[in-house]
């Protein structure tokens, strides 16, 4: 298993590294393990690199590690080493399976490589308890056009003239890039399915987007995200990224 360090003390980082490779609880070899010592190196390491578990320094030379959370989102579970205790409730609103106090020995390690195992295990019962799904809907599916019931009249809307849906109580709404609001019967749900995957995002459950509407994205925060619309009603709120949705809309906009 991959295990990264970031802490910026080299020896540490070295007894810590020495204790992963004598430990006998997760397979772990000289080669498993990246030595990170500033925000820096860890925000680029982690911002192209996934590893299964990281070990974290919280005072590091350049500032505090849990500002590599507010510019990328960490996806690995993440231990905290730290000589400061009052840290622990900030941390722990990240990816953190452990906290350990400085100076920590073979048995504070074990336990937190103990916790990681439950964890993971449980994850992966949870997985296999639900029945796969398909992410790509099938393009014999997908919709080209969609009948709209206009007061007394019907119409027919082209999907790529939709910059966004949204739904709003009872509600499903079809915008379109003149700037035309329609209703139509359906839910976010079940018309996602029926959308281009390459076009159209779920960004939240009440909200999907065309990639051609999206102007600007603004991260606040690696937890926090907002879309500004080329177009946008008067009434329309601020639009946020439900934080489920981040990572795969990174994804999507690459």
């Amino acid at each position: 298993m991959r295990i990264a360090i970031v802490e910026d003390e080299a020896l540490a980082a070295n007894y810590l590294k020495k204790l992963l490779l004598t430990q006998d609880i997760l397979p772990v070899a000289v080669g498993d393990i990246v030595m990170l010592s500033s925000i820096k190196e860890a925000t680029t390491f982690f911002f192209q690199h996934n590893v299964d578990l990281v070990f974290m320094d919280i005072h590091l030379g350049d500032g505090k590690s849990l500002e590599i959370f507010d510019k990328i989102a960490v996806k690995s579970p993440v231990v905290f080493i730290t000589a400061y205790e009052n840290y622990a409730i900030e941390a722990f609103k990240q990816f953190a399976i452990g906290y350990i106090l400085k100076p920590f020995n073979k048995v504070a390690l074990d336990d937190v490589l103990l916790k990681y195992i439950t964890i993971t295990k449980h994850l992966q019962e949870d997985q296999l308890s639900f029945p796969k799904r398909t992410t790509e809907p099938d393009p014999t599916k997908l919709k080209d056009r969609f009948l709209i019931h206009d007061g007394h009249r019907l119409k027919s809307i082209e999907t790529n003239e939709i910059a966004y849906l949204f739904a709003s109580g009872k509600h499903l709404f079809l915008h379109t890039f003149a700037d035309e609001r329609y209703i139509y019967d359906d839910t976010i749900k079940d018309i996602i399915a029926k959308l281009d995957a390459k076009t159209f995002f779920k960004i939240n459950r009440s909200f999907i987007v065309n990639i051609q509407s999206i102007k600007e994205v603004i991260r606040h925060n690696s937890q926090k995200i907002e879309l500004v619309l080329n177009v946008q009603s008067e009434d329309q709120q601020n639009i946020f990224v439900s934080k489920a949705h981040i990572a795969n809309l990174k994804d999507w906009l690459s």
